[in-house]
């Protein structure tokens, strides 16, 4: 790629997608599955441009959703209603109502409470609501602490006693319609053995439902497949098919995959320039133009990113690479091996920035979000234009008090 007259032509900070490996790694994964019935739902919250959940639209693939935005982004992005799945912890009463009104696929209940406020919302509408139960395995996914969702200390789910009385409830209710059992048990996963287990235990629960003649029809593994940042060893399509379709085995349902970091992480790009070096004392610092509110993964998480930096020489020392924003935790990479002979203008290209970076992006200290590319069959098109002060600015405008 070349990433320098991308950046001319349209400016730095940048995302920049490959749309072709988005392709790419759908159909990886739905060859793994072959021979099953198969729904890939995207998960919109790691990359929800519209022409990203287009791309996969157009593959036949659904959308995971975890707010009423979600959902209208995936249908206005040409996702059908019946590929379409709500979950998330805190629906509120007027996200169910649409929900229903748009009558997608299913909605994903996260506990007791929030069954019966699905169940009375459906009786004002005189719908039947289908739902899903997120059931959590308390298995420890051996991923970050703030991307893990399986164990009963994280909010996610309920345990599998629970949600037998939640099944039972909606196979009486006139309301509820239970067609689904879901599990997810965090991002970022590295180790299959965890996989593995929870989809053991939930496929033993999903016996139990259709011995007590619950008609179950989705069985939903989540997403999380973990991706190579720095050194991870990851998990291959092939060996994760095989792990959930042994457990499986006999039980006529439509898997449901809910992928995000796995398409879409290692196809993204973030493009960023130096603006200029300087040093504390024997610390050195390298300040760009992009910040945190534009990839906030390094300064939550810890996050590690591959970092090229364009015609600089191989000789290096140890550098922060920081933004403009005005707090400490504003760095992109601490301690990296940088290029002696950078000078302003220079460009970085930060890697395996596809998921969680625009999405999770912010005006903080009024900065304008980044411009995000698409590169298709060798061409580049904008998909997002760059924020302007006015855009900022418009919802409050009107309002000012002069």
């Amino acid at each position: 790629m070349n990433f320098k007259a991308i950046a001319e032509k349209y400016g730095t900070p940048l995302y920049v997608y490959d749309f072709d490996y988005f392709h790419e790694r759908f159909l990886e994964l739905r060859k793994a599955f072959r021979g099953n019935k198969l729904l890939i739902a995207y998960a919109v919250k790691s990359n929800s441009n519209l022409s990203v959940i287009n791309k996969f639209s157009q593959l036949d693939g659904g959308a995971d959703c975890v707010s009423i935005g979600e959902v209208k982004r995936a249908l206005k992005a040409g996702v059908e209603k019946y590929r379409i799945i709500f979950s998330g912890v805190g629906k509120s009463d007027s996200e169910i109502r649409e929900a229903l009104e748009l009558d997608i696929l299913f909605i994903n209940l996260e506990s007791e409470a929030e069954m019966l406020r699905v169940e009375q919302v459906a009786k004002e509408l005189n719908k039947q609501a289908r739902i899903s139960v997120r059931v959590n395995p308390n298995i420890d996914p051996q991923t970050h602490p703030y991307i893990s969702t399986g164990l009963h200390e994280n909010k996610f789910g309920v345990d599998i006693d629970t949600a037998k009385r939640i099944y039972l409830y909606a196979k009486r209710s006139e309301f509820l319609k239970p067609v689904g059992l879901h599990f997810h048990i965090g991002s970022q996963l590295t180790k299959l053995a965890p996989i593995r287990d929870s989809a053991e235990k939930i496929s033993n629960l999903l016996r139990h439902l259709k011995a007590l003649e619950i008609d179950i029809k989705f069985f939903d593994i989540g997403g999380g497949i973990g991706v190579q940042y720095r050194d991870e060893v990851t998990i291959s399509p092939k060996d994760y098919a095989e792990a959930i379709l042994s457990v499986i085995n006999g039980l006529d349902v439509t898997i449901i995959l809910e992928p995000g970091r796995f398409l879409v992480a290692n196809g993204g790009y973030f493009l960023t320039s130096v603006l200029y070096e300087k040093k504390n004392g024997n610390k050195r610092f390298v300040i760009i133009d992009g910040a945190m509110n534009d990839l906030l993964r390094p300064s939550l998480y810890g996050a590690f990113h591959d970092i090229e930096f364009v015609n600089n020489s191989s000789e290096t020392s140890s550098a922060d690479i920081v933004g403009p924003i005005c707090e400490s935790g504003d760095f992109i990479a601490k301690n990296r091996e940088t290029p002696i002979d950078v000078k302003s203008g220079d460009l970085l290209v930060v890697k395996s920035a596809g998921a969680y970076g625009f999405s999770m992006s912010s005006n903080y200290n009024t900065r304008g979000r980044v411009a995000e590319i698409a590169l298709e069959n060798g061409n580049d098109r904008l998909i997002r234009a760059r924020e302007t002060f006015e855009d900022l600015i418009a919802l409050e405008e009107k309002y000012l008090i002069k």
